[in-house]
């Protein structure tokens, strides 16, 4: 078996482009424990703009971040109402009852949306946006308006906002804004190439007490400056590109559709995921057409478009797709 020529199975796993290594070599630096990193504070200041929130914090991931919000938000014993296939429920190893202590109050969230229960006593919604779970769906600003109805606190792990903004025409200020969330926690690491770091949205009054619960968690960084220049590069020169990446997922949906009728579930993003009753076999098939691909549960494949899948990348998986003999 040749070496994989493209990787469709995370869009983590893209390397810093030549510009974001020189950016990070050449970046100006200083202890962030301090607050005397400029070009941490020159992210932040970025991010918080495109949020249209108070102030942003650097967090080195997106676990981090979520669990951060969580510990602003609630006291230990409060209740979270979540989706039960949500990133905080299903991928962060149960940090958020550890860290947190909270209960977690979990409902469907088949579609990609969660509805708050009539007279919820819970002290927050997390909702997911890109939703990973059911493809990459991004929310609709209706969903997100009804979710600010219910009332209560909100918090966006918007790991992949990006995408869902991109793909909806709209913005990620106007999307927080619409959900009226108070934190939400982005990424920079999916989709837009950065090799480490999230950013976390909050009120500029909350930026304080976030730098301590980072601390407490371990995420205290010392010259950051290093990766958040990877961080600027990424928010100012990949996100529009994005709609990119949304069009080659459609390529492999489309493919994915035709080999295996009935398997998909529909995406706007850059996740494509398909049923199958043997992922192992369509897996080593791709591998050995030198594709990479993954399985994002028993029996879900997943195909995930990036930076570093171009054009021929896309034709070579639709290839070994529909040249899957399972």
């Amino acid at each position: 078996m040749r070496s994989p020529l493209v990787d469709l199975r995370s869009d983590t796993l893209t390397r810093p482009t030549p510009a974001m290594r020189r950016a990070m070599a050449e970046a100006e630096v200083g202890d962030d424990v301090y607050r005397e990193d400029p070009t941490v504070r020159a992210l932040e200041e970025l991010a918080a703009e495109m949020f249209g929130t108070g102030a942003a914090l650097f967090v080195p991931s997106g676990t981090m971040g979520n669990q951060i919000c969580l510990r602003l938000l609630t006291e230990p014993g409060d209740t979270v109402v979540t989706g039960r296939r949500q990133h905080i429920v299903r991928w962060e190893a149960g940090a958020s009852e550890i860290n947190a202590r909270v209960a977690l109050d979990l409902v469907d969230d088949t579609e990609g949306t969660v509805a708050v229960p009539p007279g919820s006593a819970a002290a927050l919604v997390a909702i997911e946006d890109t939703h990973l779970a059911s493809g990459g769906r991004p929310w609709t600003m209706e969903a997100l308006a009804e979710v600010a109805g219910a009332g209560l606190p909100v918090h966006i792990d918007g790991a992949r906002m990006w995408h869902s903004a991109v793909a909806t025409g709209t913005t990620p200020a106007a999307r927080i804004a619409a959900a009226g969330a108070t934190t939400i926690t982005a990424c920079l690491s999916k989709g837009l190439g950065a090799p480490v770091g999230s950013v976390v949205g909050l009120p500029a009054e909350a930026y304080a007490d976030a730098r301590v619960e980072r601390q407490r968690l371990g995420g205290a960084m010392r010259q950051a400056g290093i990766i958040a220049a990877a961080g600027i590069l990424a928010l100012t020169r990949h996100f529009d590109r994005l709609a990119e990446d949304h069009a080659r997922a459609a390529e492999l949906a489309a493919a994915a559709e035709e080999r295996w009728p009935g398997s998909t579930t529909p995406s706007v993003t850059n996740i494509v995921l398909a049923r199958h009753p043997d992922p192992a076999g369509v897996i080593d098939h791709m591998a050995a057409s030198g594709v990479r691909a993954g399985e994002l549960e028993p029996g879900v494949l997943r195909f995930v478009t990036h930076l570093d899948v171009d054009d021929a990348g896309v034709a070579l998986a639709v290839s070994a797709i529909r040249t899957c003999p399972v």
